[in-house]
């Protein structure tokens, strides 16, 4: 069974608000942005092992960009980079951020839910930090699916979420809460969150059209390497 609950900064609990992600994240995106500026450790890992074991990079997938930090990390690393985000103001982000830095990213609006691309488009994706706001366990499924839809054959995505396993929560079971974002001046902003519980993130992931190569826990997110399902050619 799961919670739906609320958690502010003084860790109170309320009804979750109203206002859908993509608004959340056009009205905090500069702010945001300004709070992200450096790859996570197991994005950069995934990147570099990938590398490693292909040779090269070839055409790469950030899922849920943001402001473009794991896409920069892909294009430094030598990969042609598709940057996707429902937020337009993240994206305004990600593309000042390319030419201030100097990386190439094709950034495109779109939903999670809904991947807007053909079938065996890219050797990488990058997944994180953006399944856990999608607000039904269907479509989680079936957004994981789309990322084994997309995965050309051999290659390979690294997807996280938030876990109980953070050490703000205490749960032992999923749930879905708000996580509000304080914005300069104290304002906050709820965004909708579904905190995964390890044996639920598994079980979503055997659930989908993914092969799951590897699943961890770390720094409180679940994380998953994964493949293409075997496709009857």
């Amino acid at each position: 069974m799961t919670a739906d609950r609320r958690i502010d900064g003084d860790g109170e609990t309320a009804e979750p608000p109203a206002e859908d992600l993509q608004a959340v994240y056009d009205r905090i995106a500069d702010h945001f942005a300004k709070t992200r500026e450096y790859a996570w450790p197991e994005v950069a890992s995934f990147i570099s092992d990938e590398a490693d074991r292909c040779g090269s990079l070839d055409r790469a997938l950030d899922f849920g960009c943001g402001n473009g930090r794991h896409a920069q990390a892909l294009a430094e690393a030598g990969a042609d980079v598709v940057g996707l985000d429902v937020s337009r103001g993240l994206l305004a982000e990600a593309r000042q951020r390319a030419a201030e830095r100097g990386f190439e990213v094709d950034l495109v609006h779109g939903d999670a839910a809904r991947l807007p691309f053909g079938d065996d488009r890219f050797s990488q994706v990058v997944y994180v930090a953006t399944l856990h706001h999608l607000p039904t366990r269907d479509a989680r499924q079936q957004s994981l699916s789309a990322v084994g839809r997309v995965l050309a054959p051999g290659g390979r995505g690294l997807v996280s979420a938030w876990s109980t396993a953070h050490d703000r929560f205490d749960a032992t079971e999923g749930f879905d809460t708000t996580v509000d974002w304080t914005l300069p001046g104290g304002k906050q902003v709820g965004r909708y969150y579904h905190i995964y519980d390890p044996e639920e993130f598994r079980a979503d992931l055997a659930a989908s059209d993914v092969e799951v190569v590897d699943c961890r826990l770390s720094s409180g997110n679940c994380y998953a390497v994964v493949s293409p399902p075997d496709r009857v050619l």
